[in-house]
């Protein structure tokens, strides 16, 4: 075990975590053979056997099980010592880990570019996925900060809103509802819906507002991706909700109608999300602040892509944001 390589561990507690080579492959960015040669050279090493491979399926080994356990010790070892330098270096230097969800893509990359502007040395690894795959690893506490759409359910964390997140009806600008006013939610529930897939943040709570009045509509489509959607809706394939921050840098121009329904815009907010108790990196806790203040900034002014009105940002005053209380959540808060 002595000349196992903390490759192999990695390696080996990516496929024990996601229940497959291809996947752990995909994080780590490693060819599946590649992964596959490095379990076999670990397996050598403690000389049992690590899992056992049913058809497609992965099952731990009481080896496979306590050598994970150790993993995670010696990563979280790693990770107060590498947090322990980033502080006495201060923000000189350092890491910064985030993982947010597909449709935080759209605003998160233009706030990073300040924030590197104004601290140089430090390297940001940023992970864009969809929600399932983020709770993942914010459940394995894989990186320093997390966005979300929406705070999760089962998993003790710190959750701050920090930016507004409205969610928009949307149809091609040929529809016979674009244009028109207060447009019942029932004559809205009537068109054919094209939906991220199920476990997406928008679609829950696209669902939980037609349940709250007694509405159903019917699925079309369900697509992976919020490109896929806009295009399917010029397509004139259906309509849908998505965030309004989609509409931002990539949405087809002019080819789109935010449609005026009745309880639309759904308000939500983005959530920046670490574990509960968890110490924040000198670099994490500058970041954490620097994206409040970022936020401030930020106008969606309707027709246009998202504009950061203020540059620098990290030299604007500081106010007062009375709608981003810090909160603890707990498993089971919905």
């Amino acid at each position: 075990m002595r000349h196992s390589t903390l490759r192999q561990l990695e390696v080996f507690e990516a496929v024990a975590r996601l229940g497959s080579f291809t996947r752990a492959a995909q994080e780590l960015f490693l060819t599946q053979p590649t992964v596959s040669m490095q379990i076999k050279k670990l397996t050598d090493a403690v000389g049992l056997p690590l899992y056992d491979q049913v058809s497609k399926k992965i099952y731990l080994t009481d080896a496979g099980h306590a050598l994970v356990d150790f993993c995670q010790e010696l990563f979280n070892h790693f990770a107060k010592f590498e947090q322990t330098v980033a502080d006495m270096k201060g923000l000189k230097q350092g890491t910064l880990r985030l993982a947010v969800v597909t449709t935080a893509k759209y605003f998160v990359p233009r706030l990073l570019g300040p924030f590197y502007q104004q601290y140089p040395g430090i390297e940001v690894s940023l992970k864009v996925s969809n929600r399932e795959r983020v709770l993942e690893r914010l459940a394995g506490n894989r990186d320093d900060l997390y966005i979300l759409g929406q705070p999760p359910e089962g998993i003790d964390v710190s959750a701050e809103s920090f930016l507004e997140n409205p969610l928009v009806a949307l149809a091609p600008t040929h529809h016979p509802l674009a244009g028109k006013k207060n447009i019942p939610l029932q004559r809205f529930a009537e068109e054919p819906f094209l939906l991220r897939e199920p476990g997406s943040g928008t679609r829950a709570a696209t669902e939980r507002l037609f349940a709250e009045h007694g509405l159903t509509f019917k699925i079309r489509m369900e697509l992976g991706s919020n490109e896929a959607i806009k295009q399917a809706i010029v397509g004139g394939l259906g309509v849908s909700v998505l965030s309004r921050h989609t509409l931002a840098l990539d949405a087809p121009l002019g080819q789109l109608a935010i449609l005026d329904v009745e309880d639309f815009p759904i308000e939500r907010h983005w959530y920046v999300v670490y574990p509960a108790g968890k110490q924040l990196s000198v670099v994490a806790r500058t970041f954490l602040e620097y994206l409040k203040l970022a936020s401030l900034h930020i106008n969606d002014v309707p027709g246009s892509p998202l504009t950061l009105i203020k540059s620098p940002l990290l030299h604007a005053p500081k106010k007062k944001k009375s709608a981003s209380p810090r909160r603890r959540v707990h498993p089971g808060d919905t």
